[in-house]
C-alpha cells in the first residue's frame, strides 16, 4: 500500500510519521517544493525505524512526482499556514492556486488515487480540488471533521475527568472558528449521553473550546497545529486502505443530502476502499439544523472568492 503526502511541513511530516509508526502504510512518498526539504524529513523519520519498530518505507522527493506513481492515496496539506489573527478564509487565493498545481501533477502518476485535502480553508479548497479535475465526489475528501472531532471528544474528557478512548462525538458543519457545529446532544460517555454528566454551562464552555481550538494553538503556538491534524489525517487513509468504513465527519460535496447542493462541508461519512462510500443523514433538531443551514451560508459566502 503506498500513499503519497504533497507538503512536508509539519502536518505532513506528522502524518508521514503516524501512518509509518502505525504501519498503515507499506510505502509514503513526501513530495515538498524545497531543495532537499522532504528528503531530510524521510530521513529522519527512517531513522526512528530500528528504534519505535516500524518498516514502513519512507521517501522524499522535491517536487519530482515521479517517485509518487501508484499511489492509492494521495494526501495534500501544499499551502501556506495560518499566522496568529489570520482567518482560514484569508488563505483562499494563493492556496487554491496551489492545489490546482499539485492535483494536476499527482494525477499524471496516479489517476486512480483517492485524495484527502488538509489545505486551508478546507471545504473550499475541497470544493476546488473536484472542480479543477472534475473526479467523483467519492475520491477527494477533505478531512476537517475529523479533526474537529478529535478534539472536542479532547476537551469532552477534560471536562468529565474520563478517558478519551471512552468518548464518542463528533463536529459537523464548516471547518472554521464559526461555522463548526459541535453535537452534543450525540455525545456519549461508555453509552451515557454526556448530556446527562455535564451542566448546561460545561456544555456549552466544551463546545467553544472546541470551536476556537485551531484558532487557540495558532495563538500559542505562533503557527498551525500538526500533531493532531497529522494523526487525524493518517486515520482517514488508514480507513480507505484497509476498508474499515469507518463513520468519520468529512467535508464531501453534497448532491441532496442535507437538503444541500453543490458546496463540500463536514458530514458524517462512511470511509472505505472507494473513499466517501456512504453520506449518513443524522437526524438534527431544530437548534442544530438552524446551525448547519448558517454554516451551509458562510460556506457558500467563502466559496464566492474561488475563481478555479
Amino acid at each position: 500500500m503506498k500513499v503519497t503526502i504533497i507538503g512536508a511541513g509539519n502536518v505532513g511530516a506528522t502524518c508521514a510519521e503516524v501512518i509509518a509508526n502505525r504501519r498503515i502504510a507499506s510505502e509514503v512518498v513526501l513530495v515538498d517544493i524545497a531543495e532537499g526539504y522532504a528528503e531530510g524529513k524521510a530521513m529522519d523519520i527512517m531513522q526512528c525505524a530500528s528504534n519505535s519498530k516500524f518498516d514502513t518505507i519512507v521517501k522524499g522527493s522535491s517536487n519530482d512526482y515521479s517517485l509518487t506513481a501508484n499511489s492509492e492515496v494521495i494526501v495534500v496539506t501544499s499551502g501556506i499556514p495560518r499566522k496568529p489573527g489570520m482567518t482560514r478564509e484569508e488563505l483562499i487565493g494563493t492556496n487554491a492556486a496551489v492545489v490546482k498545481s499539485v492535483m494536476e501533477s499527482a494525477l499524471k502518476y496516479s489517476p486512480n488515487a483517492i485524495f484527502v485535502m488538509v489545505t486551508n480553508p478546507l471545504d473550499t479548497m475541497t470544493l476546488a480540488a473536484l472542480k479543477i479535475t472534475g473526479l467523483d465526489r467519492k475520491r477527494i475528501i477533505g478531512m476537517g471533521g475529523a479533526l474537529d472531532s478529535a478534539r472536542f471528544k479532547y476537551f469532552l474528557s477534560q471536562k468529565l475527568n474520563k478517558p478519551v478512548y471512552d468518548i464518542e462525538g463528533m463536529v459537523i458543519g464548516g471547518h472554521g472558528d464559526t461555522t463548526m457545529i459541535p453535537l452534543i446532544r450525540y455525545a456519549t460517555y461508555k453509552g451515557m449521553p454526556v448530556t446527562e454528566l455535564l451542566s448546561l454551562e460545561e456544555q456549552e464552555e466544551v463546545c467553544k473550546s472546541t470551536m476556537v481550538g485551531g484558532a487557540t494553538l495558532t495563538k500559542l503556538l505562533g503557527t498551525s497545529a500538526w500533531y493532531a491534524p497529522g494523526a487525524a489525517v493518517a486515520n482517514v487513509v488508514e480507513s480507505i486502505l484497509y476498508d474499515f468504513k469507518r463513520m468519520i465527519p468529512c467535508s464531501v460535496l453534497l448532491d441532496g443530502e442535507y437538503g444541500q447542493k453543490g458546496l463540500c462541508i463536514g458530514v458524517p461519512c462512511i470511509i472505505g476502499k472507494n473513499g466517501l462510500e456512504e453520506i449518513v443523514e443524522i437526524n438534527l433538531n431544530d437548534k442544530e439544523t438552524e446551525k448547519f443551514l448558517a454554516s451551509v451560508e458562510a460556506v457558500h459566502n467563502t466559496n464566492k472568492e474561488l475563481t478555479v
